[in-house]
């Protein structure tokens, strides 16, 4: 079988990286830090699971011969890297430096993607977003994710290593315990209704199982070129009209109330320009008055 590696599979987009992979026939092999059974790595399509460091010793140990390698370790997180910058900095410079020196001394035929972020763009000028537009990135995280671009470009240029970039705007799914909807319906169901932020912050909101099918698409794109393209839906909505939705599914009768302060490091605006992504073949298919109904349900029946 053809075999791949996923890096950080225990994560959200690495995990429904992996089951994608695995639907599409590779053998997949994943790396990093969870403690998952083993019928639950299994359930999402790895064929191994291998609790690691991100680091040479361990891909050499365990990652293979893999005809693509998908490097989702990292943080995740804005407000991570705010307080653990050098932690971050660990989690999604190293981890990726490591990746693409293995693939350079052990799988030079090896197709590279790194899942980047809409952070690296920072406080924009105008929307939606252009891969080509400046990065100016205000947190920790967007620098370090701007740093794993840079040496994704250096490795494709100065050694041949085929590679590609996407950069996610707002994953979301069913499953993620964790951020905005995450927050929302737990506050909901609990009778609260004040949130930070000014509930105005407009977010691009991508299902995590389109983004998992932008980053396969993303390895057969790539190439010594580095391609980059952003992982979007090309539609921006603001919090509120997020956090109004999933009251209205979760048939809770109140009304947010928005602290009025904006989060540093939390920029104000985000809609991708998915022109390239498009034109790979590839397009969004679940829209977010689905994916919000979807979520929705999962919470109800998760906290029972």
């Amino acid at each position: 079988m053809k075999q791949a590696a996923v890096l950080g599979a225990a994560g959200f987009v690495g995990r429904h990286t992996a089951r994608a992979l695995a639907r599409a026939g590779y053998d997949v092999v994943g790396i990093g830090h969870g403690s998952w059974l083993r019928d639950e790595w299994r359930e999402w399509g790895l064929r191994e699971w291998h609790v690691a460091d991100i680091g040479m010793e361990a891909l050499m140990t365990y990652a293979g011969d893999p005809e693509i390698l998908v490097q989702c370790a990292g943080s995740g997180s804005v407000a991570f890297s705010m307080t653990h910058p050098a932690q971050d900095f660990r989690r999604s410079v190293d981890s990726t430096l490591a990746a693409l020196d293995f693939v350079r001394l052990q799988a030079p035929e090896c197709h590279f993607v790194l899942p980047s972020s809409a952070a690296v763009y920072g406080t924009v000028d105008r929307m939606p977003i252009a891969v080509d537009d400046p990065l100016r990135p205000e947190s920790p995280y967007g620098v370090h994710k701007t740093i794993a671009e840079d040496l994704c470009r250096s490795y494709a240029r100065t050694f041949g290593v085929r590679a590609a970039i996407v950069r996610l705007f707002s994953v979301y799914g069913v499953g993620l315990r964790k951020q905005l909807l995450w927050d929302s319906c737990t506050k909901l169901t609990q009778g609260e209704a004040r949130f930070a932020g000014t509930g105005e912050e407009l977010r691009d909101w991508l299902d995590v199982e389109d983004a998992a099918a932008l980053l396969l698409r993303a390895a057969e794109r790539a190439s010594p070129d580095c391609p980059i393209v952003n992982g979007g839906t090309g539609r921006a909505a603001n919090v509120r009209t997020i956090v109004e939705g999933l009251a209205r599914e979760l048939c809770v009768d109140t009304s947010p109330v928005f602290s009025g302060q904006r989060r540093s490091g939390d920029p104000i605006g985000y809609e991708a320009d998915i022109a390239g992504a498009l034109g790979w073949g590839w397009r969004p298919e679940r829209s977010l008055a689905d994916g919000l109904a979807s979520y929705a349900a999962w919470f109800r029946d998760e906290a029972r």
